[in-house]
């Protein structure tokens, strides 16, 4: 199943990371560990923000994902459940007896 993952890093934590002469080796080492199909940075409400697209088939993954945020950057982490547009195509059959039962 695939998640949205938002990480944002505390103002103090990020001012660390980017003093960090090693910044860029910590991320690649913790994207090599989350494996996302695809990871966005970001500024979201004044704050520096990672969108990480991830799949997880079991529920205690949720500790393979978050851990190394938390660890690595002291991230605020947020999983969002996400379809692509084929998943909601096949969601799309629940419609009409979801409407005509609600």
């Amino acid at each position: 199943m695939r998640f949205l993952v938002k990480a944002v890093i505390p103002l103090e934590a990020g001012n660390d990371l980017v003093r960090d002469p090693e910044m860029m080796q910590r991320i690649q080492s913790v994207l090599a560990d989350l494996k996302p199909e695809a990871a966005y940075f970001a500024a979201a409400d004044g704050q520096r923000t990672i969108y990480l697209i991830v799949n997880m088939n079991e529920a205690h993954e949720i500790a393979r994902i978050a851990e190394p945020l938390w660890l690595g950057f002291e991230a605020d982490v947020e999983l969002i459940p996400v379809m692509v547009q084929e998943d909601f195509a096949k969601a799309a059959s629940f419609f009409e007896e979801l409407n005509e039962k609600y």
